[in-house]
């Protein structure tokens, strides 16, 4: 039961817990659905997209996974201003159960060679659910974490929301590999990959149950109070009065999804179609590196609010953009699992103290009636231009460039947009910025 206290509702620890479960379990089912099409890119691409090489078949592949990111942003913006209007509650609940639907519908298509061109299409269809689904997810969560936690410790339940991603990498990367190892290679090409999507189903009823249990923010529905009787759009309001604030984010996040999707699911794909590792070996090494995460970020994310947002983020990213030529040059040259997991798991290390701080970072940018469409905005730009795309952006530039250190240099270019986006962030003009707004 809530209190009231100096105008505020108090929360209990029973209700934190429960709001932490809903946001963390619910955002690691939906990470999972959505990165398992990453983990086995491989298989769908010769059972969905024959093609005359490897190489096009890989290309037509990372394309419908970017496809996802074409839909984020839009998915984004509705779903972020249903989530300011209708309540962080309601958006949960409706981002799990979309992202099943499209889950299960990619482990239900039939092939290429039974159904011909409607197969690839319909995985495109499934590919673009899942998009708009997660484009609200991110905000949603996010927003709900650090209206529930004490202020003094928002960085560590706002890093909750990254290390739920670790953890549905983890899941995603270790299911891939126990299929990998425990099937043969005709098993696994004709239904094994199937398993994990058709999981999918039942993570849409579990996740939205979990999800309806949880009470709606509090401090949420504190701001509705005072909320105008005609009030403007959440995005008009996000564009006109924290345009700054947005692009602070959206460089976070081009840092953030860049390493996200470059190390987890990219470089799986490239240690076993341009240096000849087995399946088996770079999933293994991706479940290492997100077990990293997965411990490591609420870890930053504590941090953070010990000594503040801006130096852990400095620290991390000037660190991360330093390490990752030497260790991709390293992996070149041995073209072995140990460099694998080395590269990975280094990378997850660093990548950790700039997650974990995040999400708390970019939710104090914006106020709470529109604090979801502000996250919104900037997650799924930043995730779609340089994060869901990256793949794509890579395989085109390896084909045509040769280069194999194309996806260091991309990585290396992403620190700059991190870098440029803590330099510029200022959390007492961002507060001033805020209590203008609510004023007015």
């Amino acid at each position: 039961m809530q209190k009231q206290a100096d105008g505020v509702s108090s929360i209990t620890p029973a209700q934190r817990r429960r709001a932490v479960i809903a946001a963390v379990l619910g955002n690691a089912f939906e990470f999972f659905d959505f990165a398992i099409y990453g983990m086995f890119a491989v298989v769908i691409a010769k059972v969905f997209f024959p093609a005359v090489n490897d190489i096009n078949s890989i290309m037509a592949t990372v394309a419908v996974f970017g496809a996802a990111f074409v839909l984020r942003p839009v998915g984004g913006v509705l779903l972020g201003m249903y989530t300011d209007i209708a309540g962080r509650k309601k958006a949960l609940s409706l981002t799990v159960i979309l992202m099943a639907l499209g889950t299960g519908m990619i482990g239900l298509v039939p092939p290429y060679a039974a159904i011909g061109i409607a197969a690839p299409m319909l995985i495109v269809f499934a590919r673009l659910l899942q998009g708009f689904s997660m484009g609200g997810e991110f905000s949603s969560a996010v927003s709900m974490l650090i209206e529930y936690a004490p202020k003094h410790l928002r960085g560590l339940y706002g890093s909750w929301q990254m290390s739920s991603q670790g953890l549905a990498f983890s899941l995603g990367s270790l299911s891939a590999f126990l299929l990998t190892q425990g099937l043969s290679q005709e098993a696994l090409e004709s239904w094994g990959w199937r398993i994990p999507f058709l999981l999918g189903i039942l993570i849409g009823p579990i996740g939205f149950y979990i999800r309806q249990r949880v009470a709606e923010s509090p401090e949420f529905v504190e701001a509705m109070k005072t909320r105008p009787a005609q009030p403007r759009s959440p995005l008009a309001e996000v564009l006109s009065r924290f345009p700054k604030e947005v692009m602070c984010g959206f460089g976070l996040i081009v840092v953030g999804a860049a390493a996200s999707y470059v190390v987890i699911i990219y470089l799986p794909i490239f240690g076993v179609t341009q240096l000849g590792l087995t399946l088996g070996q770079v999933q293994l090494s991706t479940f290492l590196a997100c077990l990293i995460l997965l411990v490591l970020c609420p870890i930053a994310g504590y941090c953070s609010d010990q000594i503040g947002r801006k130096p852990v983020l400095f620290t991390a990213i000037i660190t991360y953009g330093l390490v990752v030529y030497p260790l991709f040059s390293h992996f070149l040259e041995s073209r072995s699992l140990e460099a694998m997991i080395l590269i990975q798991c280094s990378l997850a290390v660093c990548m950790s103290f700039f997650w974990g701080p995040m999400p708390a970072t970019m939710a104090e940018l914006f106020p709470v009636r529109i604090r979801s469409t502000g996250l919104s905005l900037s997650f799924n730009l930043g995730g779609a231009l340089f994060g869901g795309l990256a793949p794509l952006y890579l395989t085109y530039l390896l084909r045509e460039t040769g280069n194999p250190m194309v996806p260091a240099y991309y990585l290396m270019m992403s620190t700059v947009f991190g870098l440029a986006a803590t330099w510029a962030l200022d959390f007492n003009k961002a507060r001033a910025a805020q209590a203008s707004w609510q004023a007015s």
